[in-house]
């Protein structure tokens, strides 16, 4: 029983090689939230094969026809053309940088399968606008894709900030008057520019914050340090460390 078919958008997350030819691909999709699939002969090296297993580049948005069954955890294909052809993400090195950083967070939330057309949405909408954004933009985007993001998961930091309230704690999600008794708190600047960051509700205005890159490495360590409090088995994020080096 290889399951009803159905017609969605989905931004692939990653892609394994499987014997010769075929590919398992982990996808983002709009209908089902986070799936895998197995796509037979995209790698063949006949002309016919060859260009399709680029479709299946991590941060690709695809328009999909799948079969879909709950009780496999492994669904299949049957058509599979790009939504979006990017004109920059794939061959700009520091906006694939950036790509593959929030394809990582993305996958590291992601852990159930179940529709989230909201975060679908965001998603989507963040990786158009970072194929077009200008260096500036380009630069601050990590920061606010990660700050963004748990909006969906429902760890959330409160933006409460004020002179008085100066010190964020990232256990609790907000800022605080006094400095906290644990480790996991920001202040000066990096809680000032954290809260500017969760103001900021269309990429364009990420071009007004203006940073150093010694400074955004620092608040991106905090906002991984962020996400490892509030989600089981977070780990660290591979992509940072290249990220950290092109962003400079």
């Amino acid at each position: 029983m290889a399951g009803q078919l159905h017609k969605t958008k989905g931004i692939v997350l990653r892609s394994v090689k499987y014997g010769e030819t075929s590919l398992v691909v982990t996808i983002f999709t709009e209908l089902f939230g986070i799936q895998s699939y197995l796509v037979n002969g995209v790698r063949t090296s006949t002309k016919k094969g060859s260009g399709k297993a680029n479709l299946f580049q991590p941060a690709a948005i695809l328009d999909l026809v799948v079969y879909h069954n709950e009780l496999k955890n492994l669904n299949r294909i049957r058509e599979f053309k790009w939504s979006y052809l990017y004109q920059h993400i794939f061959s700009d090195v520091r906006k694939n940088a950036v790509a593959l950083f929030m394809v990582e967070l993305l996958t590291k939330c992601l852990k159930q399968p179940e529709a989230n057309p909201d975060l679908f949405h965001f998603a989507e909408d963040a990786f158009l606008h970072l194929d077009q954004a200008g260096d500036a933009i380009t630069a601050n985007f990590p920061l606010f894709f990660a700050i963004q993001l748990p909006v969906f998961f429902g760890f959330r930091i409160t933006d409460n900030y004020s002179e008085k309230n100066s010190f964020l704690d990232l256990h609790e999600g907000k800022f605080k008057t006094q400095q906290p008794m644990h480790p996991h708190f920001l202040e000066g600047k990096q809680a000032e520019i954290t809260s500017h960051l969760l103001k900021v509700m269309q990429p364009e205005e990420l071009e007004t914050i203006r940073l150093n890159h010694e400074f955004r490495r620092s608040l991106l360590f905090a906002f991984e340090n962020y996400y490892a409090l509030h989600l089981q088995d977070f780990g660290t994020l591979k992509t940072l460390p290249v990220l950290r080096e092109l962003l400079s």
